[in-house]
Formats: C-alpha cells, structure tokens, sequence
C-alpha cells in the first residue's frame, strides 16, 4: 500500500491500533468493549471513528445495525508515514542528524546498535 500522509491524534492513534491489532473488520461496540477501562463514552468513541473514516484511515461498511471498520491504512505504512514527516520537520530531511540526536541521547541500546549495523552492513555507502 502507498504511503498516506494522514494526521491521526494520539486518541484516534490508540483506536486505529485496537483495530490493527485485530487484522479483521471490528465493529463500534468490540472497539467501545476495549476501551471499557479508559472511561470513553459510546459518543466519543463514535466521534473518533467518524474523523479516522473522514480522514482516509478507516472504511466502514454496515452490516443490519452494525458497522464494521477496516483500516485503510496499514500500521507499517503510517509509522513510515509519521518517521518521514518527523525527519523532514526536525531535521530538515537528514536521516544522518536523526540518528546523531538518538546516538547522542543514548536511546539506543547496544542490542539495538549491533541489530542496526547488522542492517546496514551489507549497504553501499
């Protein structure tokens, strides 16, 4: 699937992951059903299923009373999506200064640091 620049808040972020993780359609009340322990009302939790449908991240389909929703948009293209934009607003493009400021945090663990040079080993620089 082709990457889609779409905005998701951190709410509808933990809606849209309810639904990745169950990789078939899921209707309004397993997802109300999810967020029993969070307090969402039946409304709000409507509200954000509307807005990831109007943004392209969600499709619903009616069936009898209920809807069923489908992500349009896969977990892996909208991390691709989000670290794209990330890099591009932060750090002017740079994959390089990204990777400084994570090495210069220490936010890579050495298991990390031999997992990605491991990756870029067989890479032409």
């Amino acid at each position: 699937m082709a990457q889609r620049n779409i905005n998701i808040s951190d709410a509808e972020l933990e809606v849209m992951k309810v639904i990745w993780n169950e990789n078939r359609p899921i209707t309004s009340l397993d997802i109300v059903e999810a967020f029993e322990n969070k307090g969402w009302k039946k409304t709000t939790i409507g509200t954000f299923l509307t807005r990831l449908v109007e943004k392209g991240a969600l499709s619903a389909e009616k069936q009898g009373k209920l809807y069923y929703y489908t992500p349009v948009i896969s977990q892996k293209d909208y991390r691709k999506s989000q670290t794209k934009n990330l890099i591009s607003s932060l750090y002017g493009g740079s994959i390089k200064d990204f990777a400084v400021s994570l090495f210069e945090e220490q936010s890579i663990s050495d298991e990390e640091l031999k997992e990605l040079k491991a990756i870029f080993v067989d890479k032409e620089v």
